[in-house]
């Protein structure tokens, strides 16, 4: 049997320790680009800005791809997001108000939304009337900052459409 010798031993141990580390350290970034601590996607809750900055109506922010209405003092926000494909829909202020009835209810419209892609309306409620959207349009819960009084709309939370906040 052949020994080695002792400078050889260490020279092997030496080999085995720096290339087994830099493969120890290669698989442990592997497994851990699978779990990025960063998230890429855009913020569910997030300020809007104070209502005195809001008119009368549907305000279009396109930056989060939502409406926040504001109908007096009162205020609600709903997806700009088409259900029946994605697109975005517009808001169309109807020369003359009329009365529909929308789950059981007479409302009053002074505006509606129109998606160009397919042809879905959709009242001022986000009730769709017409076209492709099988789902009304989603509302979200709008609060107000304690801090510094702007509006929060936080689309992790769907209410329901006829939901109003107050300021």
């Amino acid at each position: 049997m052949k020994t080695i010798k002792r400078r050889n031993f260490l020279k092997i141990f030496a080999f085995i320790g720096i290339f087994g580390g830099i493969a120890c350290q290669a698989a442990y970034a592997l497994v851990k680009s699978f779990f990025p601590k960063a998230r890429y996607e855009p913020p569910q809750r997030f300020k809007v800005g104070s209502a005195h900055q809001f008119t009368d109506g549907p305000n279009f922010l396109a930056k989060h791809r939502i409406f926040v209405i504001k109908e007096g003092n009162k205020f609600h926000a709903l997806s700009s997001i088409c259900t029946h494909l994605g697109c975005n829909v517009t808001f169309n202020k109807l020369s003359k108000a009329k009365k529909v009835i929308v789950r059981g209810k007479e409302i009053e419209e002074k505006f509606e939304f129109h998606c160009a892609c397919h042809g879905s309306k959709f009242y001022g409620d986000g009730t769709p009337y017409t076209g492709p959207a099988p789902t009304p349009l989603p509302a979200y819960e709008v609060s107000v900052s304690a801090v510094d009084r702007q509006l929060i709309v936080d689309k992790s939370i769907e209410v329901d459409s006829s939901q109003r906040f107050t300021v």
